[in-house]
């Protein structure tokens, strides 16, 4: 300890204090422990915002496309002219197109409503993850002869809903009707179950049935794709790329992103990220008022020494920078412990995934947590310049103490 600067090597004394100080060493502690905790919460919270946004992403965009294509005017007309008209526009990997539909879906008492996803299954796994998703059966299956019933893919829980299995037959109730003996009735369509899948989203798995592009068109009265999917290399370069669609191909085609379609739902939860970050930092501001506290004691506990400091020959910034330095001490002990025991909490809960959630209420069945090295490095400065901040005072009283009035009545 005695190659420690001179200013440091006084204050760590300071800090490792006697048994009659036992109360300052107390409050030291208090301090050390309260900074530790706010750092923790803060960033348990920030991983915790993080994460659900990141692991919402990424199922949002494994769901459904990048971007989204539309031609108002005069529809779809060459499905294969168009995705390789798409697939030229840099950074487009993917295209396939797609029609998309309600309906009500029945099998013997059990009843969904369902939104129908016509698709084709050559293309669609370019543009979405629902190759990687299905759990039972094939997306080929959709594809059937002319003497075959029509297949159809259900979302896993729509598949628990109705309590069906591969090979069962399923009927399909739409909006447009028939004429009947005596007065017109919805149509009813009947459909093979041949796949069932898990895009992790529940919105989807528990709402969306894919069938063929054609058997689509021909249920919804649909001469053409209502949109063209497109994925990129990149889902962030997507509103550029976008806009990059639009400019190319004309006045006539219409574009949207994922990033518009879900601005809403981000939106919200950055605002929560911010608002909880704000909230729980109020924590380290309380650690800050111990560290005052705790210098104001030590000030006046250490008065006799810093007279006699003085009276050797010890300059006024030569007290200030231990005082500062004692604070900055405490500053640093709880922000490593923090961090310390914040990352391992994290790693814990999102390795093990601890807390379960309603997957129909979020989406998603736990509560993931991803700290990102930005957020960590934000919330050690700012714990630490909170920390400097709450030494000015007390460093500035130390400093402005007259020697001959602290020794007068030692």
């Amino acid at each position: 300890m005695n190659d420690l600067p001179y200013e440091l090597f006084v204050a760590v004394r300071y800090l490792l204090a006697k048994r009659k100080q036992a109360l300052i060493s107390l409050i030291s502690f208090i301090s050390i422990l309260g900074v530790g905790v706010g750092v923790m919460a803060v960033l348990i919270a920030m991983a915790l915002m993080t994460g659900l946004q990141k692991e919402l992403r990424e199922r949002i965009v494994g769901s459904s496309a990048h971007v989204y294509v539309f031609k108002p005017a005069e529809g779809i007309t060459d499905v294969p002219a168009e995705v390789a008209r798409l697939r030229q526009i840099p950074r487009v990997i993917g295209a396939a197109p797609a029609v998309i539909g309600k309906g009500l879906l029945s099998v013997g008492n059990a009843q969904a409503p369902v939104t129908i996803k016509g698709v084709d299954a050559g293309l669609e796994p370019s543009v979405t993850d629902i190759r990687q998703a299905i759990r039972q059966g094939s997306l080929d299956g959709l594809r059937v002869g002319p003497e075959e019933r029509d297949g159809i893919v259900l979302g896993i829980d729509l598949a628990k809903t109705l309590n069906v299995e591969i090979g069962d037959v399923i009927h399909l109730v739409t909006p447009d009707q028939i004429l009947g003996p005596f007065t017109t009735m919805p149509r009813m369509r009947a459909f093979k179950v041949t796949g069932i899948f898990s895009l992790g989203l529940f919105e989807f798995d528990s709402e969306y049935a894919l069938v063929d592009l054609a058997v689509a068109q021909r249920v919804f009265g649909r001469e053409h794709p209502d949109f063209m999917q497109v994925r990129l290399d990149d889902m962030f370069a997507a509103t550029a790329v976008a806009a990059d669609i639009q400019q190319r191909l004309g006045d006539q085609y219409a574009t949207e992103d994922w990033a518009q379609m879900n601005k809403s739902l981000f939106s919200a939860l950055w605002l929560e990220k911010l608002a909880m970050s704000i909230a729980i930092g109020l924590i380290m501001m309380v650690a800050a008022l111990n560290i005052v506290g705790t210098l104001v004691l030590l000030v006046m506990e250490k008065s006799r020494d810093i007279a006699i400091l003085k009276t050797m020959g010890s300059t006024t910034a030569s007290i200030r920078r231990i005082f500062m330095l004692q604070g900055l001490v405490i500053g640093v002990i709880g922000t490593a412990s923090g961090v310390l025991f914040g990352g391992a909490a994290i790693y814990v809960l999102d390795r093990y995934q601890l807390i379960h959630i309603p997957i129909d209420v979020y989406q998603i069945s736990y509560l993931p947590f991803t700290l990102l090295p930005l957020d960590l490095i934000a919330v050690v400065v700012a714990a630490l310049l909170i920390c400097f901040v709450a030494t000015i005072y007390p460093s500035r009283q130390a400093a402005k103490l007259d020697p001959a009035q602290a020794l007068r009545y030692q």
